[in-house]
């Protein structure tokens, strides 16, 4: 007998408003790639960075302050070179300046791995080419540390930058000496704090189904921006570099994913979508029923098979019934 895809209807035994149903593991569990995969390609991006930092050393630090100088430079032939200003108002607020340390050392990787375990374990149709996208375009990146290295702003004392870090002795990516010599100080251009803040703002718009997720989808970048040219860590090019490599690697990324993808990835697709529209239905519906509970004399339509605990009235009886009733 020919094996059907399990559609997402609500149990007799649950709650109303409430979806049991969820796509068979073999039916969707089964196209994310192996655990161990993805953690040998995070090793294998990272040595590639480690590289890019031993080869710098090598060849010096003075490459990298001229960079600097030609971007600011540019920026203020366009008139967009707000960092310095940013860094002065943040500072202004110490409180708020310490936050944006902390934000800047923790939700670059938290966030992103959080995000990425999520679509692993909830969404793993969307998990392969979503990763093809971060992964392509944190590899173009790394070329670009490799031949443009670039001092970010705080290095530039003589421009008036003030590191917020140093400044104010709060925790920071750069707080120490050991974080400094394991990191690329001076990876800068383009700006992968802004762009996988893209990915996780793009990944979280699109497939979360509830609005406050959503809309922190759109909130996290923008914040992310914000604080990269407020502590001085990145130029307003980085953030626009960083942005736009993301956004064409997922592009890419995605247009290959539909002309490669196999029959049972969209299978599991349309599965898993159904899945996601039936709880947003029936969130919808919960919703409406109470409000129909908190408005008296009110009937929503979860309550058409039901009794009303007015009249009596089961949903069932014609309407014309009860004119011939009061006739009666």
């Amino acid at each position: 007998m020919a094996q059907t895809a399990p559609t997402a209807t609500p149990s007799r035994f649950a709650p109303p408003g409430r979806v049991t149903a969820r796509p068979r593991a073999g039916a969707v569990g089964s196209l994310a790639p192996s655990v161990w995969r993805e953690l040998a390609l995070i090793v294998l991006f990272y040595t590639a960075y480690t590289l890019t930092r031993l080869i710098l050393v090598q060849d010096g630090t003075g490459p990298a302050f001229t960079h600097a100088d030609q971007i600011l430079a540019f920026e203020r032939s366009l008139g967009i070179d707000v960092e310095l200003g940013l860094n002065r108002m943040l500072l202004e607020v110490p409180w708020l300046a310490r936050a944006a340390n902390v934000f800047y050392a923790t939700a670059h990787f938290a966030v992103t791995l959080g995000v990425v375990v999520w679509v692993y374990r909830r969404h793993p149709a969307h998990y392969r080419w979503l990763r093809t996208g971060i992964m392509t375009a944190t590899g173009a990146a790394l070329l670009g540390f490799w031949l443009y290295p670039l001092a970010p702003p705080r290095f530039l004392e003589h421009e008036g930058f003030v590191d917020p870090v140093t400044a104010l002795h709060s925790m920071g990516l750069y707080a120490s000496d050991a974080s400094g010599t394991l990191t690329n100080q001076y990876a800068a251009m383009p700006s992968m704090h802004a762009g996988w803040a893209l990915w996780c703002g793009f990944v979280l718009v699109r497939l979360a189904a509830r609005r406050w997720v959503r809309a922190l989808g759109v909130v996290y970048p923008a914040t992310t921006v914000a604080v990269i040219l407020a502590t001085a860590n990145h130029y307003v090019l980085d953030a626009v570099a960083g942005i736009a490599l993301t956004a064409a690697a997922l592009y890419a990324s995605w247009l290959l994913y539909r002309r490669t993808r196999p029959e049972r990835t969209r299978r599991a697709e349309t599965v898993e979508t159904a899945v996601a529209e039936r709880r947003a239905e029936a969130q919808l519906h919960a919703k409406a029923r109470r409000r129909g509970r908190s408005a008296p004399g009110r009937r929503t339509d979860g309550d058409t098979c039901g009794t009303n605990p007015d009249t009596g009235d089961t949903g069932d009886t014609p309407l014309h019934s009860g004119k011939s009733a009061r006739a009666r």
